[in-house]
């Protein structure tokens, strides 16, 4: 959890200090009641926390918080509706209950205590010798008890976690029965769950918006969110006829009151300019009466996930949507999550978009990075963090790129259900230059367009290299990269402006190469792999006995082979 703290030296208390801290906790325990009754301040005012997300299905917790970045810190302000005898509220490496950093309000019956705790691999808790969640204060008020903390992004601290771009898995447990002592709760039988959020938002300075801005809600109408725990909604909507070219600038969620703990993420796309009409649609993407057409609009205008703000282009570029060749249709697409099966509530959650006719410099584009969907990627099973790497390499970018380069303000990675970090580094002259866009508790369940907290140039001859970590440990066959669910992918979709042709920059293994392994695997096992050209290389993948040696072979060839370079235009046509 510490891996990142070299860059940032931090005092850190000698170990005597520490006993000394350890010793004297018992008594400072004491000194931790709160009388909540006895702080009776004035409310903090909704501009100090911009950020905010339920954390239960059912909304009776809600978490806001800031952050500052000159003192590296997050204030936490967590409001309890229904207080019984305390709450645990904390971060863990993927939303697990074990090693996880915590902090606790509990109650024994008679008094409270706040604290900094740890969960050990057993789950068991312990009082943290040094306290890095700090209590600034708690008051009641008609709707419930609102808890304020801070924490600063690095504390030094072993047993604490360590706040990084990117996501946050935040887990918290509500208290049913009074407890002797923070040793004494049981994490097991704890009612819990976990929540997904970007911590550290950038601190961008929101751009002028024109006079001349207008919106367009995209939004679902009245629908009945089905009594399952997932649902993925889509609704067809058009602009206008004759609806000219103009840029969008901003958009931000219209989340139906009351359903803030349903509406997991919302996309709008927009459909393909080949067809001059799309069937008008309203029910589950996964149906079998949607219509077919429907696949062809994947061009995305805008995403959010929950706990995400609005969102702003820089102002000197715009989306362009309108005009000719481009679509008057766009598909919404929301992913409803309604684990506790609510029956029969109604929804009209959508998407706003804020939009000018008055053109902004450029027109902003958006660019596929990482690995080209094919099955000759592939992820051995029970791996617990298999690499693969996807190129963008010098050659395209000085093929495709204008001489003044381009500049990636924006970023949505995506993988399928194995994923576990990605990460974009941009490299000039053989040399990692900057980190375009990295979570290393990524999760595939979270997926949103993310602000970058600095705009990133890219000039002809850079090379951008994207690389994604899997597990595959609950799998029993190999993994290969494709469309399916359980097929996978490694891609960042960035933001960028001016517009250029360049729509995907990515590579794979050529798959030559990959033949010669299928090869080699076949002369050291006693297994025979059938090589003949009418099995199909996930056939083939599936048939691996997958001892170490192949794994290893494997693990190399993706490192040294050459790869076949994918550098496509907008009608997929590659650039030469």
């Amino acid at each position: 959890r510490m891996q990142n703290s070299r860059s940032k030296p931090c005092s850190c208390p000698s170990l005597k200090m520490r006993e000394v801290a350890s010793m004297y906790f018992t008594m400072v325990a004491a000194f931790l009641v709160i009388l909540v009754v006895a702080l009776q301040g004035s409310a903090p005012r909704e501009s100090d926390f911009p950020y905010k997300v339920p954390l239960d299905p059912q909304g009776l917790l809600e978490l806001s918080w800031n952050v500052s970045y000159p003192e590296q810190a997050v204030h936490f302000q967590l409001l309890i509706r229904e207080l019984q005898f305390g709450i645990l509220f904390g971060m863990s490496d993927r939303g697990e209950f074990e090693n996880a950093d915590l902090a606790v309000l509990w109650s024994d019956g008679h008094n409270s205590y706040f604290g900094d705790a740890w969960s050990d691999a057993k789950g068991q808790l312990h009082m943290d010798s040094q306290q890095d969640y700090q209590l600034l204060g708690a008051r009641r008020a008609p709707e419930g008890l609102y808890l304020l903390f801070r924490r600063a992004f690095s504390t030094c601290d072993p047993k604490d976690y360590l706040i990084e771009d990117g996501t946050v898995h935040l887990i918290y447990g509500i208290l049913e029965k009074p407890v002797r002592s923070l040793q004494a709760i049981n994490v097991s039988a704890l009612h819990g769950g976990l929540q997904r959020v970007q911590l550290l938002k950038p601190n961008i300075s929101i751009p002028e918006l024109p006079r001349d801005m207008k919106t367009m809600e995209i939004t679902a109408p009245d629908v009945v969110i089905p009594s399952q725990e997932t649902t993925y909604w889509c609704y067809m909507a058009e602009l206008p006829e004759g609806f000219p070219k103009h840029h969008i600038i901003m958009y931000e969620p219209v989340v139906t009151a009351g359903n803030e703990a349903l509406v997991h993420h919302m996309e709008v796309f927009q459909c393909a300019a080949a067809f001059d009409s799309f069937p008008h649609y309203n029910g589950p993407c996964d149906s079998k009466m949607k219509p077919e057409r429907l696949n062809y609009c994947r061009h995305v205008l805008a995403a959010w996930a929950m706990g995400a703000q609005a969102f702003y282009y820089p102002e000197e570029a715009g989306l362009a949507f309108g005009g000719p060749g481009s679509s008057r249709y766009l598909r919404l697409e929301i992913h409803y999550h309604n684990p506790l099966v609510f029956k029969g509530r109604r929804d009209s959650s959508g998407i706003r978009l804020y939009y000018t006719a008055t053109l902004r410099p450029h027109d902003a584009g958006i660019m596929e990075l990482g690995l080209v969907y094919t099955p000759v990627m592939a992820i051995p099973p029970g791996e617990d963090s298999f690499i693969l790497t996807g190129y963008c390499t010098d050659k395209c970018t000085q093929l495709a790129l204008p001489a003044a380069g381009i500049r990636i303000f924006a970023s949505q990675l995506h993988t399928h259900l194995a994923g576990r970090k990605v990460v974009t580094v941009l490299s000039r002259d053989g040399r990692e230059r900057q980190v375009v866009n990295a979570d290393g508790h990524y999760s595939p369940h979270f997926q949103e367009i993310r602000m970058l907290k600095e705009v990133v140039a890219v000039f002809p001859g850079d090379e951008l290299i994207t690389t994604c970590t899997y597990n595959t440990e609950d799998r029993s066959r190999a993994t290969v990269g494709g469309f399916g669910i359980l097929e996978e992918m490694c891609v960042n979709y960035v933001h960028y402006y001016p517009q250029t042709q360049l729509e995907l920059c990515k590579s794979a293994v050529d798959p030559g190469y990959l033949h010669r392994y299928f090869n080699l695997v076949n002369r050291f096992n006693d297994e025979e792999i059938c090589m003949c050209p009418q099995v199909s290389v996930p056939e083939q993948f599936y048939s691996i006995p997958w001892n170490t040696f192949n794994r290893d072979v494997l693990k190399s060839l993706y490192g040294f082979a050459p790869i076949s370079m994918h550098c496509n235009k907008s009608s997929a046509v590659r650039f030469p």
